[in-house]
């Protein structure tokens, strides 16, 4: 079974989709998708479905939710070579009645999401090593995996907006760490288009604006890399009530106290050295 989340969901069983085109069904299949390989908790999917107050007949519409998509899986199955360990695989193979719950069995297929995870944890470890051009590389990659907001086409309840929340965090996250080791191989200038875009779509986030000023500054735009420090705290005390953090500060005081030629450290230092003086 191959998975894709980032983006569109599609869920393919021996290459025919099985994303069914009514709403319900499609949540369902989706948190299944997402947990694939685990038991998703009956209760879980009625809270998806219809949040504090579902109906009374919401275990027996689930049924005939689970009941549709196995339709939709044994079509596919025909289709292809559906054997496992030379056993026939039926659609109660691949989702899974258990206690409590269901499962969608991937059967050792590809899922976007742990194509994500695993290349970003690579990353992540080439950039504690000090292996700025290898992380920047896998984290790239995984970056590419995504083809838009989690579950774009799909109309989440409480679950899936929690766990696209949850996504979005772990791209940002990916995506900060690929421009600070973008930074470290010196491709400032190569960043101020996307770091521009990212500044104006995340008007809070204190990273990705500390990392645009660094990029400014070391393009030899002080006063621009200045103003995007003034703009975000003026949005900070506006909106939140609260000044800028003293990483970010510092890299200001560092952009004023410096010039092109004798570069100001990156939030990223800046925040290590806080933490040690700390």
């Amino acid at each position: 079974m191959d998975i894709d989340v980032l983006g569109a969901l599609a869920v393919r069983e021996n290459g025919v989709s099985i994303t069914p085109t009514a709403a319900k069904p499609r949540q369902v299949l989706a948190l299944l998708a997402l947990h694939a390989d685990q038991v998703v908790p009956v209760a879980a999917l009625i809270e998806e479905l219809w949040g504090e107050k579902p109906p009374r007949s919401a275990r027996t519409t689930l049924q005939t939710y689970v009941l549709q998509l196995r339709g939709l899986i044994a079509a596919a199955l025909e289709g292809g070579d559906a054997e496992e360990g030379g056993a026939v695989r039926t659609a109660k193979d691949v989702l899974v009645t258990l206690p409590g719950g269901y499962m969608l069995s991937s059967a050792g297929g590809t899922s976007d999401v742990r194509a994500f995870d695993r290349l970003a944890g690579m990353g992540y470890r080439a950039m504690d090593a000090g292996d700025f051009p290898g992380a920047a590389r896998l984290l790239r990659e995984a970056l590419a995996l995504w083809s838009g907001p989690a579950f774009a086409d799909v109309d989440g309840g409480v679950q899936l907006d929690m766990e696209t929340r949850r996504l979005e965090e772990t791209r940002l996250c990916a995506l900060d760490q690929r421009i600070e080791a973008d930074l470290r191989l010196g491709r400032h200038r190569e960043l101020l288009a996307e770091l521009t875009v990212l500044a104006s779509r995340y008007r809070i986030h204190e990273n990705l604006h500390g990392q645009f000023m660094l990029a400014l500054h070391r393009s030899g735009r002080r006063g621009e890399a200045l103003s995007v420090y003034q703009r975000l705290r003026a949005t900070l005390v506006r909106e939140l009530g609260i000044e800028p953090s003293s990483a970010l500060r510092s890299l200001q005081r560092s952009i004023l106290m410096s010039g092109p030629e004798n570069p100001a450290e990156s939030p990223e230092t800046a925040r290590k050295r806080l933490a040690r003086v700390g």
